[in-house]
């Protein structure tokens, strides 16, 4: 029998969530953002899943060359743009799409004699201040890219920052900057994230690219994922191993932190920081047993976490657990972690298996 860790993929869910970018964004083409192995949820599987996506967001080659050979026939586009200019070839002969955000990638385009263009997105900073040119900057560096023969067609692109906060003027600062200078240079248009296609409508523009909400993960500052419409991917389940009676005053777990108040029932979870859990995840970080809540409790091990099963007097060896999923938001375990959800289900470990699922 091997180990009962496992994290559950739903291959509906995840469809379900893209029909809800679509809804949010009906008029704009769907740029779907796989990078990171999909969120930790597979790469491959992710890309095969989301058939009806108009293209896919990776960070790198590599990434865009795995889906290549994966079979995927879609555009892909190197949201970090290539390293250097022996990527190149490479970008050209599996046909994908980079964005430009530095001078050096403009000079090893202009510098570049392959044997056919590609398509490329100049991106330009709004006010995210990461990458992008200087809007003061732009309008030559699209001059630039149209005069060279490496270049197929130009598109435009920025990244909000503060867009799952739909009270912060900072976004709609950047819509207007992007906007302006969009209609000054022309192009098709890409601006919205998860957050721009959920609150902002004057962020979807020709192409949209949904990340975290297309794993059922909400991008909103005071919103749900229920309240959104989404539904979890990926559920991340084990069993319990062991329990014992705990008496009054012992403390459960490394360096002594929890110490139970009274005697009680204490267990063990088959899950840790080894498979991706929290480390940092405090004491009351609900767990699922049964598809009831019960709190953790005690620091988080490498293969175990303990939990307080006194409203669960009756749960025995083997009973299943979500950690978070169905039933369970990912964003309330990363608040107790305190982190986001996106970093738990990016984090989720390769020994971890996942087991693909077509239903809910």
């Amino acid at each position: 029998m091997t180990r009962p860790v496992q994290a559950r993929l739903s291959a509906a869910a995840l469809r379900h969530n893209l029909g809800r970018v679509h809804s949010f964004a009906a008029g704009s083409r769907v740029l779907a953002i796989v990078k990171a192995d999909g969120y930790g949820h597979g790469l491959g599987w992710v890309a095969r899943t989301l058939d009806q996506a108009d293209g896919f967001g990776v960070a790198s080659a590599d990434e865009g060359i795995r889906l290549r050979q994966a079979g995927i026939q879609a555009p892909i586009c190197l949201l970090e743009g290539f390293f250097g200019r022996d990527e190149l070839p490479l970008i050209v002969a599996y046909g994908l799409s980079t964005v430009i955000h530095h001078e050096r990638q403009i000079r090893d385009l202009e510098n570049f004699d392959g044997a056919a263009a590609l398509d490329v997105w100049l991106k330009i900073d709004t006010g995210m201040h990461r990458l992008g040119f200087d809007p003061l900057q732009a309008t030559d560096a699209a001059s630039r890219l149209r005069a060279c023969a490496a270049v197929k067609d130009l598109g435009l692109m920025s990244h909000l920052a503060n867009a799952d906060n739909r009270f912060d003027a900072t976004t709609t600062f950047q819509i207007a900057r992007f906007q302006e200078l969009a209609a000054a240079i022309g192009g098709l248009r890409s601006l919205a994230n998860s957050a721009g296609i959920v609150a902002w409508p004057a962020s979807r523009l020709e192409w949209v690219r949904p990340g975290i909400m297309l794993y059922g993960v909400s991008p909103m500052i005071g919103q749900g994922r229920a309240d959104l419409g989404l539904k979890p991917v990926m559920t991340l389940g084990s069993e319990i191993i062991a329990i014992a009676s705990r008496r009054r005053g012992e403390p459960v777990g490394y360096g002594g932190d929890w110490v139970c108040p009274e005697e009680m029932p204490v267990g063990v979870v088959a899950i840790g920081y080894g498979d991706g859990y929290p480390r940092h995840a405090s004491a009351g970080t609900p767990v699922l047993v049964n598809g009831r809540r019960v709190p953790l409790i005690g620091r988080v091990s490498m293969d175990m976490i303990t939990v307080d099963l006194r409203t669960q007097p009756r749960a025995q060896i083997g009973d299943p657990v979500v950690l978070w999923g169905e039933g369970l938001p990912v964003e309330e375990v990363a608040a107790s972690a305190g982190t986001i959800g996106y970093e738990l289900l990016c984090h989720v470990a390769s020994r971890v298996p996942r087991i693909e699922s077509a239903g809910p």
